[in-house]
């Protein structure tokens, strides 16, 4: 059976855009219906479907729409979800921004997904993730405004990483915030590269009391632990110093985060810098 045919308002329609920006397309970028009956106005076909997708995919992650509409109209034909488009880093980065701003969070979703599943959790923290989520901060410090932006951002961030493969196996890396921190971004971006590198490790959530934190050292027995402090209110060093005397401490003891002092951390402690340099210590376990 032939496939069905759709006029240029269902077309539109189906895309969620505005007529006229498909006109824009087919004038500008030659993405226009293909199939043509006498009588009547050229019609959409499933393939010519296929391409706008694509460069609606695209232009949401801030690709210039030239560029958008060239890799459409080479895109290979069939459902566009299996044959995605590559990721720019710094394009993805500028569509992350805007859609932050549209508090749009299936586009926000749709594009930190893609840009962890073809850059890898690394790439895709350092170069998209933690750029927008500074300038959102930044223009919360410069306006007073915002809030609700860096607040779903974070939020979406947080369930891109958190649907990344986890391995099985014993878990011998320990997360942990410091006591009274309540931001943990940097830890889950660090559980998810760990997992994508198939290394397992078990993540504790804002805000972990010491006694807690030792408790469950001595219940696990982890090789590394990682303890990550935003500011200094939370980076008080005795945190660590308490993990270094326990009975059975960690091979590793990491201090991650701006948190922690500037100047020599205690004997035993390692401070971490990244989440690249984080991944390879921690790999190597």
């Amino acid at each position: 059976m032939a496939d069905e045919a759709l006029s240029a308002g269902a077309a539109a329609r189906r895309l969620g855009v505005a007529v006229t920006t498909l006109r824009t397309w087919h004038q500008r970028y030659g993405l226009g219906p293909s199939r043509h009956e006498p009588g009547h106005h050229r019609r959409y076909t499933d393939e010519d479907m296929g391409r706008l997708q694509v460069m609606q995919r695209l232009t949401a992650q801030g690709v210039a729409p030239a560029e958008a509409a060239a890799w459409a109209r080479n895109s290979p034909q069939g459902d566009p979800a299996l044959h995605p488009a590559p990721v720019r880093l710094d394009a993805a980065a500028r569509g992350l921004a805007r859609a932050a701003l549209r508090l749009d969070a299936p586009g926000m979703r749709e594009i930190l997904r893609t840009a962890v599943s073809q850059c890898g959790v690394v790439a895709a923290w350092t170069e998209v993730m933690v750029p927008v989520l500074i300038g959102i901060g930044d223009r919360y410090q410069t306006t007073q405004r915002y809030v609700e932006v860096e607040h779903l951002l974070s939020r979406t961030v947080t369930e891109v990483l958190a649907a990344t493969a986890r391995p099985a196996g014993v878990a011998r890396v320990l997360l942990a915030a410091a006591d009274e921190e309540q931001h943990t971004l940097a830890l889950e971006a660090l559980a998810a590269a760990l997992g994508e590198a198939g290394v397992a490790c078990r993540l504790f959530g804002a805000r972990l009391p010491p006694a807690a934190l030792l408790d469950a050292i001595g219940r696990t027995g982890p090789a590394a632990v990682v303890l990550w402090s935003q500011g200094p209110h939370t980076g008080t060093v005795d945190q660590l110093i308490r993990v270094r005397d326990a009975p059975c401490p960690p091979v590793v003891i990491a201090a991650a985060g701006p948190g922690w002092p500037k100047d020599d951390l205690p004997p035993g402690i390692t401070r971490l810098t990244g989440l690249a340099e984080a991944l390879h210590l921690l790999a190597s376990i």
